[in-house]
């Protein structure tokens, strides 16, 4: 599938595993992506990016990622539902954090120490970090939404379509902001019904 990508999305994993690496993350999570895709100037996403005030809200995009992690992964919307079930995740957090240190139920992330702790561990210089699931089904959502539009190549823009259409908390951190399907679709295509795309 790698061949098909455009030299923008290929700098867009590349970008993800930097930002994994330099977190001393574990793995490289839709977060990275997202992070990757902000980094971007004059490509396809980031003129999206852009246009919905995004790049200039990053930041806060940031923050919101941040705190998701925090949370072990879990979107603001699953913390909602749980608070329904009288489980208070920030009371879970405070507890696991003053047991076992700040970041604790971010998988490795931002105590995890940068690229330095990832060649300590063993695993080279390379620093290589594999993809969770939830990213490599991002990708493989860029790949059906690129075939959906009948597009040759898959490109970074088809990667943040797939972002925004992925229940979890980085579609959530994105729609809160202002960056949906159809406000990507009505930036790039000046439609915002779908056309077409594979939106499951």
């Amino acid at each position: 599938m790698f061949e098909r990508f455009t030299k923008d999305a290929r700098a867009v994993v590349k970008g993800a595993v930097e930002h994994a690496e330099g977190e001393g993350a574990a793995s490289v999570d839709d977060g990275h992506m997202l992070l990757a895709l902000l980094d971007r100037e004059a490509s396809r996403a980031s003129f999206a990016l852009a246009s919905l005030g995004a790049t200039r809200r990053r930041g806060s995009i940031e923050d919101a990622l941040g705190e998701a992690r925090r949370r072990g992964g879990l979107s603001q919307a699953d913390t909602e539902a749980l608070a329904g079930l009288g489980i208070d995740v920030s009371e879970i957090v405070t507890r696991v954090e003053e047991a076992h240190g700040v970041g604790a139920l971010a998988g490795g992330g931002r105590s995890g120490g940068g690229k330095a702790a990832g060649r300590r561990s063993g695993r080279g210089w390379s620093g290589h970090r594999p993809f969770t699931r939830e990213a490599k089904d991002t990708l493989e959502k860029s790949l059906r939404i690129a075939t959906a539009r009948r597009d040759r190549h898959i490109g970074d823009e088809h990667i943040l379509f797939a972002l925004t259409v992925r229940p979890g908390p980085v579609g959530e951190v994105l729609a809160d902001h202002g960056v949906t399907h159809e406000s990507v679709e009505r930036v790039l295509y000046g439609t915002g019904t779908g056309s077409g795309a594979d939106t499951e």
